[in-house]
């Protein structure tokens, strides 16, 4: 791992991201018992602790896990009501600057790339409005030149035309320039840290700006000093050891909403998926019920956070997971270039597993006796 800074790479203190990382190392998951996890669940929402957590997400938690989901769905529907907020992601360029050997973007990928213009950016933002949609997700592949600031700030302001909420997972940048996105129009900005295991983050990110690892940790907290209200955090399960990489995102939101009351935190779980010309990469040990164990420890620890359930997984799993404790659900998805009005640009970043559209998703969460929302924010 790199704690090298490339040139204009703003820097913050490390002592969040010294605790973090000090806090995972110490854990000892094996070490929980079954009386650890029934204290946890005891407790009340504002009284789970750091060690609470790490114990919801130990193995002998997993035979809690009908008494995990339960509390969660309580916890849940008392914060969020019946109410499950839509969104769908718009690529609007694929090219990328790092070599990270799990990501279909990499740059020594052989790969469709593609930018959208303009006029085609909002020819797609459009298509997707018609949908009744309200709520929008940009997103590029990390590169600074071939996806300049200038060019996510003014797709940004395309997207403002046509949706209430704007939120951008682009590459880290520094404070002032998600100012820049802030006033452009982005609401939200999501990063994924990936793995927080330090060095098979320096095994797994080969070449480019993101082998700076607090430079990436700390994103965040430099989009909140731009002005962004919200901000979402994840590690991509399977990468590494999936409970620590739980744990730590867990407590690196958690330290994050400590210092940023005002801020609005949630979280994504994502699981590896395959790649183009590259089906090998799935994960081998987290299956769809230490899945639901992570999310619902997530909103036991963290009762306000939004918690997010992408196409990556299957359409059974997300009707379960949104019954449970997701309160966002992606419709209508592409992860390609653009392919929401015309065929894609560019070449997807992963193969999703859920390609219901908007109106079917709509349709099924009405089954489940929930209620869609299209924005979960509104501008007076």
């Amino acid at each position: 791992m790199s704690f090298k800074y490339l040139p204009n790479m703003e820097q913050l203190d490390h002592s969040m991201m010294n605790q973090v990382l000090d806090e995972v190392a110490a854990v000892d998951f094996e070490a929980f018992t079954a009386n650890d996890v029934r204290e946890a669940l005891k407790k009340d929402s504002f009284n789970v602790t750091p060690r609470d957590f790490a114990a919801l997400l130990s193995p002998v938690a997993q035979d809690f896990l009908e008494d995990i989901a339960r509390k969660a769905q309580i916890e849940t529907r008392k914060r969020f009501g019946n109410t499950i907020c839509l969104y769908t992601p718009l690529y609007i360029a694929n090219y990328c600057a790092n070599h990270c050997i799990y990501c279909g973007f990499n740059c020594k990928n052989k790969i469709q790339r593609g930018s959208l213009t303009y006029e085609e950016i909002e020819t797609e933002l459009r298509s997707i409005s018609e949908t009744g949609l309200q709520e929008i997700l940009l997103l590029t592949g990390e590169h600074r030149v071939k996806s300049s600031i200038e060019f996510i700030a003014e797709a940004c302001r395309l997207a403002r035309k046509y949706f209430t909420t704007v939120g951008i997972e682009v590459y880290p940048m520094n404070s002032d320039e998600y100012k820049i996105l802030h006033e452009a129009g982005a609401d939200f900005v999501s990063v994924y840290q990936e793995t927080y295991n330090t060095e098979n983050y320096d095994r797994l990110h080969l070449s480019g700006p993101k082998k700076v690892y607090p430079y990436r940790f700390y994103s965040q907290e430099r989009a909140l000093m731009g002005g962004m209200r919200g901000v979402g955090f994840g590690a991509l399960l399977g990468l590494d050891d999936f409970r620590k990489d739980a744990f730590a995102t867990g407590l690196h939101a958690y330290y994050v909403q400590k210092k940023y009351p005002h801020a609005e935190v949630s979280f994504s779980c994502p699981r590896l998926r395959p790649i183009v010309n590259d089906d090998t990469i799935n994960p081998k040990d987290v299956y769809e019920r230490q899945l639901l164990q992570v999310m619902c420890a997530y909103r036991l620890f963290m009762p306000f956070a939004g918690l997010n359930i992408s196409t990556r997984e299957g359409a059974k799993f997300r009707d379960n997971a949104i019954s449970i404790c997701a309160t966002r659900i992606s419709a209508g998805v592409k992860t390609g270039v653009g392919g929401h009005s015309e065929e894609e640009k560019g070449d997807a970043q992963f193969i999703i597993s859920d390609g219901r559209s908007v109106d079917e998703i709509v349709n099924r969460v009405q089954e489940l006796g929930l209620q869609c929302a299209m924005t979960d924010y509104v501008y007076v």
